[in-house]
């Protein structure tokens, strides 16, 4: 592999001009398909196969008006001081307030409260609801300007008016966590670089990577169902990957160039050994993302392959555009300091004093200080660490999870206090009803059983009168439990209530399905169960597999998958204390402590193992590349921290920093990812592959590298270090009077 890669590094630093030219073409026609695409659509939540899934499958095909995509808002209306919303002079407020939002474009139909019976016991409030011809992204700024205003005239007339459903406008997302991100990273880069060429050209790679990978999602949305979600994780792990993979090889082109290589050379060492890390560090975060579609939740699928997608092109464009960008300025992005010797212009006699002076004050840098103090201490270092993560990932323990609602909504927010108007004046169950679902021949006789016995089930409110289609072949009913959606006496209500429809099944004939959100959260807990230990051993496997053919190991990959799952242990013990118990929740602009999305375990266990690999690859490729040039295990390791300690800082303070700035959107789960992704970096970075990683190291000995003889005969040799570039390849050209610069400069 280091060979084709050298060759590809080279080709692409001879035809720089070509193979920008095809990266815009590739970026113009991307961006044109992503312009003429339909907008993205709407988050949605499918679980094939399960009872939940198949009830709402059975309603949009036996009930075509249930399936109707267009868009809705719920407007909830109360009195002013306690007073009668069925007062004639409230009365009449609340019937202006719909006739104005039947007045608004896009709107299909529209239900007042009086005509729905719509009002809560106490006769203070009532909602009505308001039904959109389109789907909730088609929405446009017009009819979303009429719903608020409408909302504000109710206000006037000393209505307490709140709005919740798929058709309010999404609240605009803070902006500048995003910009502050990337700021952070270009700072790092700048003093990790000393040039402000070479630091602007990660982040000039990087966005052009994850343009064209949004511009595909956006392509094919409309196609594949991504929602804009999905382009936003898309942009998350795109931006972090594309400037850490850039900054690898654009360090290792200065290292090879002050190592006194002809510049075109150093490019295609560059790539072939710096890319090779890439390559295989991409591979293992692809292999983790792709392998989200093994849960078989079409949203994870989806995130995971977007994802996925957007991290290849990262790959690609690292070991293409980047070698070709160093050709227009491969003097450049040097430090100023170690430029004149590449443009072959004698040192005067100041300038060699100062670099004589400088070289005899040389000191080991800070990586090969640090590898030296934990290979003198490792079980007090491995011990710390270890006790140290355990310590934080205690609060995993409680995780409790959740499906996102209204309900845990910031409490500020319109959404929010609809929610909790209807759950004072309705009861707390209203906002989370369950729907049971009956087919069969006689469904007739069956509903009405199912409503009989539902009914004198403890914790149920109400059982509405079942509803039959047009063939009579199907009825639905309404079940308002006394509880909460999250509350766990209505997950026992569920369980009681299934119990209870396999026995009307045994008797009847007839297939009787109980769905709703709760009951989804129960099948989605059930389908996290059963996929989890297939997942990992999928992603585990193919990622070991990986490491196996980079390093030519067994033990290397089984302890990075120890220290994975160290550092994902305490990433979900750190979300569980600020998310779910609120600490330090203004910190990090958490508004609603509560439980953590159930979708965000498993779909952060896949991305921060494909990023752990990341660090693993490209700390431990350094010492492996001196280990198979002769250097024992304890040498190879402060080797490997001299040429990589500083640059995998670096890369996980950038990705850290990038992930940092999602902390401030308005989606919580992509809140909740962005915080968990970078607080899993700076754990997996500066702990585990810094300070574990070289501790077990010295304690294995040479033992590291072992791999029993067959195995090493039966696996190929991806010679990931380039030793391959080092035998047998002509001597090296230089230019006129170039001297090799000190290496100790570009690292210290």
């Amino acid at each position: 592999m280091a060979t084709f890669l050298y060759k590809l590094g080279r080709l692409a630093f001879r035809r720089r001009g070509i193979t920008v030219l095809l990266w815009l073409l590739v970026l113009v026609g991307a961006g044109a398909a992503a312009a003429s695409a339909p907008p993205l659509p709407a988050d949605t939540f499918t679980m094939p196969g399960t009872e939940t899934q198949k009830a709402y499958d059975l309603l949009e095909k036996r009930f075509p008006a249930f399936s109707a995509d267009g868009a809705e808002a719920r407007i909830v209306v109360r009195a002013p001081g306690g007073g009668k919303i069925t007062d004639p002079a409230q009365k009449q407020r609340v019937e202006s307030l719909f006739a104005d939002l039947a007045k608004s474009p896009q709107v299909e139909r529209v239900v007042d409260p009086y005509a729905g019976q719509a009002i809560s016991k106490d006769g203070t409030t009532a909602y009505g609801s308001v039904t959109y011809e389109v789907g909730a992204t088609r929405v446009s700024p017009e009819a979303h300007d009429a719903l608020l205003d409408a909302a504000r005239d109710g206000r006037a007339s000393d209505l307490v008016v709140e709005m919740g459903g798929d058709a309010l406008p999404p609240e605009g997302s803070m902006g500048s966590g995003e910009a502050i991100g990337v700021l952070v990273s270009a700072i790092v880069l700048l003093i990790t670089f000393g040039s402000l060429l070479a630091a602007g050209m990660p982040l000039l790679t990087a966005f052009i990577g994850v343009a064209v990978g949004i511009c595909g999602v956006v392509a094919l949305g409309s196609t594949l169902g991504l929602s804009s979600t999905t382009s936003t994780l898309a942009l998350m792990l795109g931006l972090a990957v594309g400037i850490d993979y850039a900054l690898f090889i654009i360090s290792r082109y200065r290292s090879e160039v002050a190592e006194g290589h002809e510049r075109g050379e150093a490019a295609g060492r560059a790539v072939g050994t710096a890319g090779s890390a890439v390559v295989f560090a991409g591979l293992t975060v692809v292999v983790a993302l792709a392998g989200l579609a093994v849960v078989n939740v079409p949203m994870l699928t989806k995130m995971g392959l977007a994802g996925a997608g957007t991290v290849a092109v990262a790959v690609v464009v690292a070991v293409t555009l980047v070698p070709a960008l160093l050709g227009f300025a491969p003097v450049k992005v040097l430090r100023r300091r170690d430029r004149a010797a590449q443009y072959g212009k004698p040192l005067s006699a100041r300038q060699q004093r100062k670099a004589a002076k400088r070289t005899a004050r040389q000191k080991p840098n800070l990586g090969t200080r640090w590898a030296g103090f934990v290979l003198r201490h490792p079980v007090a270092v491995l011990l710390v660490g270890v006790v140290g993560l355990g310590a934080v990932a205690v609060p995993a323990a409680g995780l409790r999870l959740g499906l996102p609602s209204e309900g845990t909504m910031a409490p500020h927010t319109t959404q929010r206090k609809a929610y909790d108007m209807l759950s004072e004046s309705f009861g707390p169950g209203f906002n989370g009803p369950l729907t049971v679902v009956v087919e069969g021949q006689d469904v007739k006789s069956a509903a009405a059983t199912v409503r009989t016995e539902l009914e004198e089930q403890r914790g149920v409110v109400s059982v509405s009168p079942p509803s039959l289609n047009e063939a009579g072949d199907t009825a639905v009913l309404n079940v308002v439990p006394n509880t909460g959606p999250s509350d766990t006496k209505t997950e026992g209500l569920v369980r009681e209530l299934r119990t209870t429809a396999d026995g009307i099944e045994g008797r009847t004939g007839s297939v009787v399905l109980v769905a709703g959100q709760t009951a989804m959260f129960i099948d989605f807990s059930q389908t996290l169960d059963q996929a989890l230990l297939p997942y990992l051993a999928v992603v585990v496997g193919l990622a070991f597999l990986l490491l196996m053919l980079a390093f030519r190991s067994v033990l290397v990959p089984l302890k990075a998958a120890l220290g994975f799952l160290l550092s994902v242990a305490a990433a979900l013990g750190a979300v569980v204390a600020v998310f779910q118990w609120g600490w330090l929740a203004d910190v990090f602009n958490v508004d609603q402590p509560g439980p953590v999305m159930s979708t965000m375990p498993i779909f952060m266990i896949g991305v921060v193992f494909g990023l752990a690999m990341d660090y693993e690859v490209f700390l431990v490729t350094r010492m492996h590349e001196a280990h198979s040039h002769g250097a024992p295990t304890r040498e190879a390791v402060v080797t490997g921290f001299r040429y990589g300690g500083r640059v995998v800082g670096a890369a996980a303070l950038i990705m850290t920093s990038v992930f940092s700035g999602f902390i401030v959107e308005d989606n919580d789960f992509i809140q909740m990812i962005g915080f968990g992704l970078a607080i899993a970096v700076l754990f997996d970075a500066f702990v585990v592959r810094m300070a574990l990683v070289p501790a077990l190291f010295a304690l294995l000995g040479d033992k590291a590298w072992w791999m029993p003889g067959w195995l090493d005969r039966l696996l190929p040799n991806m010679d990931i270090e380039g030793k391959k570039l080092t035998e047998g390849r002509p001597a090296d050209r230089h230019l006129p009077n170039q001297r090799p610069l000190p290496q100790p400069h570009l690292t210290d």
